[in-house]
This record gives C-alpha cells, sequence and structure tokens, in this order.
C-alpha cells in the first residue's frame, strides 16, 4: 500500500468490491429468473449465490442455520422478545364470510357443499373469538417498554391464524407470523406485519422459533398442524425441555371429546399432574386472564 493512502482507505475499497462482487452475484441470478433461463453449473459462482450448491443435500445444515437465523435477527431488530403464539385451524373463516358461504351454497343445491357451509358456520365463533384476543394481547402492550411487551404470534397463514394478527391490527400493534411453504397456501395472510412475516421450509425449525419467544400458547380448534404443534409444546413443557407456560385450550368441548386426557390418566400413560399443563376456556377475556394471573401482569 503506497504511503500516502489512508489505512482505511484500503478497507472502504476492499468493501466496495465485496458489495459489488454481491450485487452481481444476484443480479445474474435475477436476469436468468427474469428471462426464465435456467442456471447452469459453474464452479466460478460464489457459493452463497449458487443455487445448485445451496440446495444440495450436503449444505441442508446451512439452510437449517439461516432458517435459525434470519428471523431471529430480524425480531431483535423490531424489538420483538416475548410472544403470545395462538394455533388453530386454517379453515374456519369469519361470521361474515361463513354466512356469505352458506348463502352461495344454498344457491346451488348442492348437499354435500351445504353440509360443508353449515360446518363452516357453527365454528366461525372461533374466528371472532380469535380476533378479540389478538385485541385483547395488543391493547395491554401498548405504550409499554418493549422488554414488557406482548406480541401476537401465528403460524401466518388463513383462519385462526388470519383473525388472531387481525385483531393486532385492528388494536394498532404488530404481530408475528411464522408461515410454511406449502403447496395450498402461497402467502401470509394480510394483517401480518410485513416486517415480522417470515416463510420457512423446515417444519422443526418453525416450531423452535414458535417456542423462543413464546410467554403462553394459546390453542383453539384445529387439524393436524395445530395437534402436532400443541403436542410438541405440551412433551417440552412435561419433560422439562423449555419452562412452563400457560397453554390455553380454547373451545372447551372440541378439545374434551378430541383428547380424552382422564383416559390416558386412568391408563398410566400421563401423570395426574399433567392435566395441571394446560387450561380449558371459551372465553377471550378468560384466555388472557389466564395468562395475566400465570405472569402476575
Amino acid at each position: 500500500m503506497p504511503p500516502d493512502w489512508p489505512e482505511n482507505t484500503l478497507m472502504e475499497n476492499t468493501q466496495d468490491l465485496h458489495d459489488r462482487r454481491i450485487e452481481d452475484a444476484w443480479a445474474t441470478l435475477q436476469a436468468h429468473s427474469r428471462t426464465g433461463v435456467a442456471l447452469e453449473p459453474r464452479a466460478s459462482r460464489l457459493a452463497f449465490a449458487d443455487p445448485e450448491f445451496m440446495l444440495r443435500r450436503e449444505t441442508r445444515g446451512i439452510r437449517f442455520q439461516l432458517e435459525l437465523l434470519k428471523p431471529d435477527l430480524d425480531q431483535q431488530a423490531l424489538g420483538i422478545e416475548n410472544t403470545v403464539v395462538v394455533f388453530g385451524s386454517a379453515r374456519f373463516r369469519s361470521e361474515e364470510e361463513s354466512q356469505a358461504a352458506l348463502l352461495a351454497a344454498e344457491a346451488t343445491g348442492d348437499a354435500a357443499a351445504l353440509a360443508r357451509a353449515r360446518t363452516l358456520l357453527r365454528n366461525a365463533h372461533y374466528f371472532e373469538q380469535a380476533r378479540a384476543f389478538g385485541r385483547l394481547v395488543t391493547q395491554h402492550s401498548a405504550g409499554k417498554a418493549p422488554a414488557d411487551m406482548l406480541f401476537i404470534c401465528t403460524g401466518g397463514g388463513p383462519g385462526i391464524m388470519q383473525a388472531a394478527n387481525q385483531g393486532a391490527h385492528e388494536a394498532g400493534g404488530i404481530s408475528v407470523g411464522l408461515s410454511i411453504a406449502l403447496p395450498m397456501e402461497e402467502s401470509a395472510n394480510p394483517f401480518v406485519t410485513p416486517a415480522l412475516s417470515f416463510k420457512f421450509h423446515y417444519f422443526a425449525l418453525r416450531k423452535m422459533h414458535f417456542m423462543m419467544r413464546a410467554k403462553a400458547l394459546v390453542a383453539f380448534p384445529g387439524g393436524f398442524g395445530t395437534l402436532d404443534e400443541l403436542f410438541e409444546v405440551l412433551t417440552l413443557v412435561q419433560t422439562g425441555k423449555t419452562k412452563p407456560v400457560p397453554i390455553v385450550l380454547f373451545g372447551s368441548e372440541f378439545w374434551k371429546r378430541l383428547v380424552d386426557f382422564d383416559f390416558m390418566v386412568e391408563e398410566g400413560t400421563i401423570s395426574p399432574d399433567d392435566r395441571k399443563l394446560f387450561h380449558y376456556t371459551d372465553d377471550p377475556q378468560e384466555a388472557w386472564g389466564l395468562i395475566r394471573s400465570f405472569y402476575g401482569l
């Protein structure tokens, strides 16, 4: 380096070169994407900008790390430290949408469609209750320091997830969506805060992020995905792999009919104390009250 060059000049030039190389790499990828030209394997391509390399089986561990790191850093940047996670069916709709679906089904005269629409309308109250719960959590956090705030976090999809995100949005707050890349779900629901809308490829990393900041879990009626997430959390708390958190089963008739925990105790597959890991409720205010009581809020 010539003696009259300041030391930081070399660092700036090196950084500029680094930035240009990154920009060139991504420009190449974007150009191929826009024109529909397939990327050919090329040894000279930067490793991080080489899809063929990044998608190999051998680089799966790197992809795990990236899915762990990206949402964590972005949430840190926006002060998301504590969340209330809401699970539930992606199939439920608002009362307004459900009523419209019933009218449409009645017009067709299709018995199967009519039965589905009636079921949808019967379950629409869960959508409205999840929406109300999202508002309650968000209203509590208004004006508080980030460390004292609780943010709604959902799977980012439609149904109950959308309802909770919508409630947070209506209360003037932000909320998190941890969506998963699935054939039947193209994008996150419109009420997730855009800067907190994350998409995952790996279910395992997504579930890890649900628990990393969770201060409570509220499970509304749902299908396989809801059951998977609920029982994973119950197992983690039961085995001491994570700290105890309030676990609320919203919709007591649904959950008691679906899972007979008393029978599991009778058969010795769980202990009587395991029933203390969760609470039933049918009221958004009571669900929020259980969480407030647990933390003395």
